[in-house]
């Protein structure tokens, strides 16, 4: 055997080990990551190893493995990150469709199935082949997931371009959400990309009809990056999804001031439906002297209205912690995709830092409870304050009976 030959068998020894290595929650004895203040939170579990980085995707991808072409056995494909993924249970495999960034900084989408949704995630043979729109775009990432019930899949994206009015700023860029449809996650149909007008880069397709149409989670945006007069989550009815436009739209989560959202805020996946209601999952930005902090939160609307908040639960449900707060971009937790599992199992698969994949474990039951009976932000230091007293009091009381 040549040390050409010697090194690509430890390569794929090395790989087939990450990808069969098997996931356990944290707990404070098993974790070498640090301290995870959450970890026995009772709300949800996270697990120890992320499921998905750069270094889980194919050997085939990165390296050319002919001694002729590569005697260096160099990585000829260098890939960054392996991020924001859509999910979806799919024939009884747990799949995800990730944001995959090469060194070259261009995102795209590939799907990665899991007989457990936990670990033991294999990256499907090639990357997703994504038509273009009539404008075709420089960069797509972020897709959510959704079964509509009209019979298809849906993925719903952000589709970035160089904003041309601005030809001597190369930093100025334009967001549309760009709309794609498939029967089995390897042959996707593209739709126009969704007509709005204003910039938007963060859209989930609502899993059911309402009133006849298609329902769009939106978050309106001036510019590519600031919200400007941009209110919070959205809501757009579309009569005709091949043809998508929103002509009203309304917002149902408004950002406020000093809270997890003052800055921006945008719908994750697509919401759970429960007897009690619509989970939603969002996440919130809120600046620092550190930069903008992503945190994810829940909130629930009503069966028969989606666009009627029922529970506003205060403060955030996920932060990074420890090694997840270090990435290409720090201290940023972003989620827009989970399974709910016929036994009630929920799967959140959330991102940190930019830069890989994990997955926290909970149930609808959970869930509810969380968002139902978790006080709402009171918007003021004295209505924290009183808030906790009401805590301590009850739980005074208990302690005396």
């Amino acid at each position: 055997m040549t040390t050409f030959e010697q090194k690509t068998k430890a390569l794929y020894q090395q790989h087939e080990e990450l990808l069969t290595r098997k996931n356990e929650p944290v707990t404070a004895g098993n974790s070498s990551l640090g301290t995870f203040r959450f970890s026995q939170n009772g709300i949800y579990e996270k697990y120890r190893y992320p499921v998905l980085t750069a270094e889980h995707t194919p050997l085939e991808w990165r390296y050319d493995f002919s001694e002729q072409d590569n005697p260096f056995l160099m990585q000829r494909i260098m890939m960054n990150a392996v991020l924001n993924a859509g999910a979806i249970k799919f024939n009884g495999r747990y799949l995800v469709v990730c944001r995959v960034e090469g060194a070259d900084r261009k995102s795209f989408f590939a799907v990665a199935e899991s007989p457990n949704g936990i670990d033991n995630f294999r990256f499907w043979e090639e990357p997703v082949t994504m038509p273009d729109d009539v404008i075709p775009a420089t960069n797509v990432y972020d897709m959510r997931i959704t079964q509509h019930e009209d019979g298809w899949i849906y993925g719903v994206f952000c589709a970035e371009r160089h904003d041309d009015s601005q030809p001597g700023n190369l930093s100025a860029a334009t967001a549309t959400a760009g709309i794609a449809r498939t029967k089995d996650l390897k042959t996707w149909e593209r739709l126009p990309d969704l007509k709005a007008k204003s910039q938007q880069r963060n859209v989930v397709l609502h899993p059911e009809f309402v009133d006849g149409k298609y329902a769009f989670y939106t978050r309106p945006q001036d510019g590519f990056i600031d919200t400007g007069s941009g209110g919070g989550i959205g809501w757009a009815l579309v009569d005709d999804i091949t043809h998508a436009e929103v002509k009203d739209e309304k917002i149902i989560y408004e950002r406020k001031y000093h809270t997890i959202t003052e800055v921006k805020n945008g719908e994750g996946p697509h919401p759970i439906k429960t007897p009690m209601g619509w989970l939603h999952l969002a996440h919130g930005v809120r600046g620092t002297a550190d930069g903008l902090r992503y945190v994810l939160y829940m909130y629930m609307t009503a069966l028969d209205d989606p666009t009627c908040v029922i529970a506003r639960p205060g403060g955030y449900f996920l932060v990074p912690e420890c090694d997840e707060y270090l990435g290409d971009v720090m201290n940023v937790a972003f989620s827009n995709g989970w399974i709910k599992d016929d036994d009630g199992r929920v799967l959140i698969y959330y991102a940190s830092a930019d830069t890989r994949l994990h997955v926290a474990v909970s149930t609808v039951d959970r869930l509810i409870d969380y968002c139902m009976n978790t006080p709402e932000d009171g918007l003021t230091t004295s209505a924290s304050v009183e808030t906790i007293k009401k805590l301590i009091e009850k739980n005074r009381q208990l302690a005396n009976k």
